[in-house]
């Protein structure tokens, strides 16, 4: 496992705590523990100090060893800055798996540094793009991806974009089988290639994805300078450029808080199929909520909770996230799932629906299931060719832009920063 030090260096492993770490890892491959579960099984039984890059020790208190409660997302190691495996070669996989999942954190969260576009810059730009996962045969795109592609390079070019949200279902349809899948490069290289969208991508599994692999999604981010998905969720920080404004984007794995789903049966969520797992996400998202003071504060995941299309609103999540969303003042819920572009506004919260990467859907059969008023904006036109969002954070106001495959903007809004 690895661990974030107050140095802000990458993080480096403690040799005993990475072959116990391994050895917990192994089990996630066992019928009887996932992934996760065994990830806490490793926090739960090594209570050992890390010693990190330039000899700083990232040090736990006996309160903080106790509780066990002090988490945060881990940060990408670099390619230029690996730690070396040595005769561990054989591990390599479990190792990158350990150095990009949780680590334990007891400082302030760190800040993520983007390549700068230009010195007079005062905003934080970025595209939202859900559904995008192409088809599982050839040509492993849609008409659809490949025109919203090629318009997101546009927009990119021409608004600009700091980086990427990609909300889930990655690879249609049983996402990927390994980190070799073919499916990397014909959905996702050989098709996001504009220069202005080689970009950090920041991403979240969603439903299709998590009848693959999504372990080897997050083992990805080891190959692609872009990709970046250290863990099945996770926290990201920016300062909004020439300001003293900030951004605080919550990524999370709704699949693993709700449930997953047959699109092809009409199933809602069932239900998570870890209790305990998805009880450590929600307490994760709870503690970094309440503690934020970011002047934004964005929570982006693969189901909404509010839709008036096929899906419809999430029962899970109005139960469990919505709640949160109010008592902690977020600014807005960012989403796909149903395939089309929808805005919601509702207790001063905006709500995204940006699910037009790969399909378009007309349907609007839960138009009476979200509160009255509440819906600002929808399309499914096929007419479109698709679509994402194009969103801009100032020192006082976020500004989201919905932009159709076909070149032009179809609705904007905007939204302040949060009254703490």
């Amino acid at each position: 496992m690895g661990f974030k030090c107050y140095s802000g260096k990458h993080a480096a492993v403690f040799p005993a705590l990475l072959n116990k770490c391994i050895h917990h890892m192994m089990r996630a491959h066992t019928h009887t523990h996932t992934a996760a579960e065994s990830v806490q099984a490793c926090c739960e039984h090594t209570p050992v100090a890390p010693v990190c890059e330039g000899g700083y020790k990232a040090e736990l208190s006996e309160e903080q060893r106790r509780s066990r409660s002090c988490f945060c997302p881990a940060r990408r190691v670099r390619r230029d800055r690996r730690v070396e495996s040595g005769a561990m070669a054989p591990q390599i996989i479990s190792i990158f798996i350990i150095l990009t999942l949780p680590a334990v954190l007891c400082y302030p969260p760190s800040f993520i540094n983007l390549e700068p576009k230009g010195r007079n810059q005062s905003s934080l730009r970025f595209l939202v793009v859900g559904d995008w996962g192409g088809l599982p045969n050839a040509p492993f795109i849609t008409p659809i991806e490949w025109a919203t592609a090629r318009e997101m390079g546009r927009t990119a070019h021409q608004l600009g974009a700091d980086f990427v949200l990609a909300l889930g279902d990655n690879f249609y349809y049983r996402g990927v089988k390994s980190v070799d899948d073919p499916r990397f490069q014909d959905t996702f290289e050989k098709v996001y290639t504009a220069k202005s969208l080689n970009v950090p991508w920041f991403v979240v599994a969603g439903n299709h994805d998590h009848a693959g692999n999504v372990l080897a999604q997050i083992q990805y981010s080891k190959v692609s300078p872009r990709w970046n998905f250290p863990y099945y969720y996770y926290e990201l920080n920016f300062r909004i450029p020439n300001t003293d404004s900030t951004l605080t984007v919550l990524m999370l794995d709704t699949v693993l808080l709700c449930g997953n789903t047959d699109d092809f049966k009409d199933q809602k969520p069932p239900g998570p199929q870890s209790s305990a797992q998805a009880n450590r996400q929600l307490v994760w998202l709870q503690e970094r909520m309440a503690r934020s003071k970011a002047d934004f504060l964005l929570v982006a995941g693969h189901y909404p909770v509010w839709s008036i299309s096929e899906h419809g609103p999430t029962d899970c999540l109005l139960k469990r996230l919505r709640p949160l969303l109010v008592k902690y003042k977020a600014t807005a819920y960012l989403c796909g799932h149903d395939h089309n572009l929808q805005y919601l506004k509702e207790s001063d919260i905006g709500y995204v629906v940006s699910g037009a990467g790969n399909f378009m859907d007309p349907d609007v059969r839960h138009r009476n299931a979200v509160p009255e008023n509440s819906l600002k904006f929808f399309t499914g036109k096929a007419s479109t060719l698709g679509g994402f969002t194009h969103m801009e954070v100032t020192k006082k106001k976020l500004t989201i832009t919905f932009i159709q495959a076909k070149g032009t903007s179809l609705y904007r809004t905007v939204l302040p920063k949060r009254d703490l």
